[in-house]
């Protein structure tokens, strides 16, 4: 995910922070300080990196969970707003997707328990206190995880409760259908919850209402192209007409291609006719930003190791490449030459076009 950065690797994840986190602890800090100075801000603070240590619990709850299943989580990101737990696929077998989904909220119920069974007092009247600091420090650490189990139980995507919700639909209708109804759901929830920001005011409601609705219809999406996907191979989806760029042509020649074609990423071929790479729109604009001159080459900026399939490819191996950041991947002949390439906005629009 973009903004963010490695901390470490954790039981076989790498864990990430998003930069809007570290604005987050120093809004926090900010606020505090200045009601309470500075034992209020760093208590406020401490206790804010204690509620997000139990949301990386939670997310590995998951990862571990889908590593019994042959399923991998490459990143934890930390985010404002909770954490992301970046699986490489969710299982598919209804039961192992409640199995994957409840380990999570079980996590924070556990810690809840924990907290409880030491002796912590935790009133459900620190629901409606806003200061975080004091002697219920530990009690509203209880709450908030207790807080949290229950919020992710609800049965609406994102949250782990509309993917145990999808997995019980599954049962009794195909997959696709079964995530547009939880999908549905989740944007709802998310409706509801931007209703109550704006009522109340609350900013963090609104952005997680923002969050809620945008992951949810991103899920619905995805599982659709995947349904398509598994009906097709790389054949299907290859771009064979396209402009492509040699290793010495310059950013000027890109730019002159990338206005006047569709395109937004051009294969960069060798004189031989070996590929070499990809040139981005993304990355011909961040050279073009910083104002050096437009006559460097092309190979200075582009994409290496690039993925490479062959057109029998099954059109749903070549989607896990590209979620997993290749800007497309490369389509071959039998003897290694490049017949075109893939990317997800063409899978899209095949998507579109069959109808789902």
């Amino acid at each position: 995910m973009g903004w963010s950065f490695s901390i470490g690797r954790l039981f076989g994840s790498e864990l990430r922070v998003h930069v809007t986190f570290f604005l987050l602890l120093a809004w926090i800090g900010y606020v505090t300080y200045a009601d309470g100075g500075w034992p209020a801000a760093l208590e406020n603070v401490v206790f804010v990196i204690a509620l997000f240590a139990c949301v990386v619990a939670h997310e590995f709850g998951h990862a571990l969970t889908a590593r019994r299943y042959g399923i991998k989580t490459p990143t934890i990101t930390l985010l404002p707003i909770g954490g992301l737990a970046q699986l490489e696929r969710m299982p598919e077998t209804p039961t192992h997707e409640i199995l994957v989904a409840l380990a999570g909220p079980m996590v924070n119920v556990v810690i809840w328990a924990v907290l409880m069974l030491a002796g912590v007092d935790m009133s459900f009247d620190i629901a409606s206190e806003t200061d975080l600091t004091g002697p219920d420090f530990f009690g509203r650490l209880a709450f908030v995880n207790l807080f949290l189990a229950v919020f992710n139980l609800i049965p609406a995507f994102p949250m782990d409760g509309g993917r145990v919700f999808r997995a019980v639909l599954s049962l009794f209708t195909n997959r696709v259908r079964a995530t547009r109804i939880a999908a549905a759901a989740g944007q709802i929830v998310a409706l509801l919850f931007g209703f109550a920001g704006l009522s109340s005011g609350n900013p963090m409601l609104i952005l997680i209402a923002v969050f809620v609705f945008i992951a949810a219809n991103a899920e619905s999406q995805d599982v659709a192209m995947r349904a398509v996907a598994r009906q097709l191979v790389a054949r299907d989806a290859t771009i064979t007409s396209f402009e492509s760029l040699t290793p010495e042509d310059t950013l000027q020649a890109a730019t002159s291609a990338l206005v006047h074609t569709t395109q937004h990423e051009f294969p960069v071929i060798g004189i031989d006719g070996t590929f070499l790479g990809f040139v981005t729109r993304t990355a011909l604009f961040a050279a073009l930003a910083q104002e050096g001159p437009r006559s460097r080459p092309v190979s200075e900026i582009m994409t290496t190791g690039i993925p490479s399939m062959t057109l029998t490819t099954r059109l749903e191996k070549v989607l896990n490449a590209l979620y997993q950041g290749a800007p497309a991947v490369t389509v071959t002949d039998s003897k290694g030459n490049m017949i075109g390439y893939i990317t997800r906005e063409n899978v899209g629009e095949l998507m579109v076009i069959n109808g789902r």
